[in-house]
């Protein structure tokens, strides 16, 4: 049985580490809120301007709230994370940042994108004069404290979670995550309002929100990475006027993304007249790579679809 949150955690750190000290402890089956901070940590703000792209401190993006003991956890355990629910801010960010980002060496200047939504109703949140982007809240980081000793940057995915970015561990997703320290140690951060898969620029919708999760334990289960399991479809919120999708096609799966966006990009100059930095904003928020073929060697194909509903 799914159990409201009995308070509200707001402390954070800024790499993993299983020394710290855990923040809160919960017994199997219980639940606790989250404050999450946007991934600057407010070092952009609902009025920053492109000039504080530049300024970031690096040392504090992509904070984690957290730690919190899982009494039982246990090495070799697996701790079940239900998404219960989001409380979004309605306000967020999506910048391109110089030296980040798929395409880093064809955009090399900040741009800085600020968005109002409203936080109720969850409406498609306007972008500039181009169009609407339909939201769907989810955490962009979320995992537990690795084994290995020291600090360790947030920034990379690992093995127990962290900054994955699967826009699909949305509200109602179970999320298995295998432990590998006592007590588990989890956090959680990084709150997108809306992302395409492959956050193609480096950023989503950048957006402090406070998060309600419910912690289970299942013990001795193998599991070699996170695994999750989703309420229902996963598309809905984009499906409804189809896509408009390039491909990339190469020996080199990177490359081959790296095409299928470029392509895109492209393609909203032409028909929208957009902007080349506006329409890689735009693909990073809301459209998605997929790996459609890889095993017609030499070459594979990636695509990348753009929902048409953002222009209606």
């Amino acid at each position: 049985m799914l159990k409201a949150p009995h308070h509200t955690i707001h402390q954070c750190h800024y790499g993993w580490d299983n020394s710290l000290a855990p923040v809160a402890r919960l017994a199997p089956g219980e639940s606790l809120e989250f404050d999450v901070s946007d991934a600057s940590a407010g070092q952009l703000c609902s009025t920053s301007t492109v000039a504080d792209v530049g300024r970031l401190d690096f040392s504090k993006v992509n904070p984690i709230a957290g730690p919190v003991f899982i009494d039982g956890a246990e090495p070799g355990d697996v701790l079940k994370v239900t998404l219960l629910s989001f409380v979004p801010s309605g306000w967020g960010w999506t910048a391109n940042i110089p030296g980040f980002g798929l395409l880093a060496d064809e955009f090399k200047e900040p741009a800085l994108h600020l968005w109002r939504y409203d936080p109720t109703t969850l409406a498609p949140a306007l972008f500039g004069r181009w169009g609407k982007v339909p939201l769907k809240p989810f955490t962009g980081t979320i995992g537990v404290a690795p084994a290995a000793a020291g600090v360790h940057s947030v920034v990379p995915p690992r093995r127990v979670g962290g900054n994955m970015d699967v826009r699909d561990i949305a509200l109602g997703t179970e999320l298995f995550l295998p432990v590998e320290v006592t007590g588990a140690l989890f956090s959680v951060g990084d709150t997108h309002a809306a992302q395409g898969d492959g956050e193609v620029c480096g950023t989503a919708i950048e957006s402090p929100m406070r998060v309600a999760l419910q912690f289970d334990l299942l013990k001795r289960e193998p599991l070699a990475f996170p695994r999750f399991r989703t309420k229902g479809p996963v598309t809905r919120h984009v499906d409804g006027s189809g896509y408009e999708a390039t491909t990339g096609i190469g020996p080199d799966l990177m490359e081959a993304a790296r095409a299928a966006v470029r392509s895109m990009i492209d393609l909203l100059g032409r028909q929208r007249g957009m902007p080349a930095v506006d329409a890689y904003l735009l693909c990073s928020v809301c459209g998605d790579l997929r790996i459609s073929e890889i095993v017609d060697i030499p070459n594979w194909t990636v695509s990348f679809y753009l929902p048409r509903i953002v222009f209606d």
